[in-house]
């Protein structure tokens, strides 16, 4: 697909200035050139970079709503640019869908350790992808704009839903979108278990047609970084083997 033809697409088409602003980093024109006409005729209001400098100099002038980002980019690499968003206050909790090229386990299981939301391996469809994207806009809008003042507590850990903050100790716990549903849905069902594909579809929020291509394992690995982010707390999400995840509060720890 040529590159000036969506360019003069983006141009045209009508665009809302409260539409979603997504900004997709990718090196390779062709699928760059892709993934902004498919976002574009879906109402989103698309911005690309070709590099990870490009990219943070992007954010630093107007922090998007959705990062599409390729890890193997040129110079700086995706990965970078994913640890860099994450130590910064205001993008830490900014989503990211990662682009990979490689197919290896633990290949993507290092860009969900880094705190990407989701990933998507190429090649992929690009209806996929924009499914992706807005499955994970949703649940972080949804996160945002709950209302009610809902608090869920277990022991120090406060989640107030309808201000989409996680609190521990009563200090700030530091949660992607992704990450604060997971453990919404966790405590929202405290004591019971949930299977990995009930998480899939509570905390991702996605439509049986992507729950169907996710890996249980991203599931894991979110489960896994949660912990981390929890401390000692993070043993009170108990593995059910085979099966999927409790969050068992002890006795006393109220």
């Amino acid at each position: 697909m040529d590159t000036a033809l969506v360019r003069s697409i983006m141009d045209i088409s009508p665009q809302r200035a409260s539409a979603p602003r997504v900004l997709v980093v990718e090196d390779e024109p062709d699928i760059a050139a892709l993934i902004a006409y498919q976002l574009t005729r879906e109402g989103f209001r698309v911005e690309t970079a070709s590099t990870g400098d490009q990219a943070l100099m992007a954010v630093g002038r107007e922090i998007p709503d959705l990062v599409v980002l390729d890890r193997m980019l040129p110079g700086l690499s995706g990965d970078e640019v994913l640890r860099s968003l994450r130590q910064e206050a205001a993008t830490q909790s900014l989503p990211v869908l990662v682009l990979t090229a490689k197919r290896e386990q633990e290949d993507r299981i290092q860009g969900l350790e880094l705190g990407a939301d989701d990933y998507l391996t190429k090649p992929f469809s690009p209806r996929e992808l924009v499914l992706r994207v807005q499955s994970i806009l949703r649940r972080s809008e949804q996160g945002a704009s709950e209302a009610g003042g809902r608090l869920l507590r277990a022991g120090p850990v406060v989640l107030d839903v309808s201000a989409h903050e996680a609190t521990m100790d009563g200090e700030e716990l530091s949660l992607t979108p992704t990450e604060f549903r997971l453990l919404q849905a966790l405590m929202e069902r405290r004591g019971r278990t949930q299977s990995r594909r009930q998480l899939l579809e509570r905390a991702w929020d996605v439509e049986s047609e992507v729950a169907d291509r996710i890996q249980t394992r991203t599931v894991d690995m979110h489960i896994r970084r949660l912990r981390t982010k929890l401390g000692h707390v993070g043993d009170w999400v108990e593995t059910v083997r085979g099966f999927g995840y409790r969050l068992k509060v002890p006795e006393g720890a109220e």
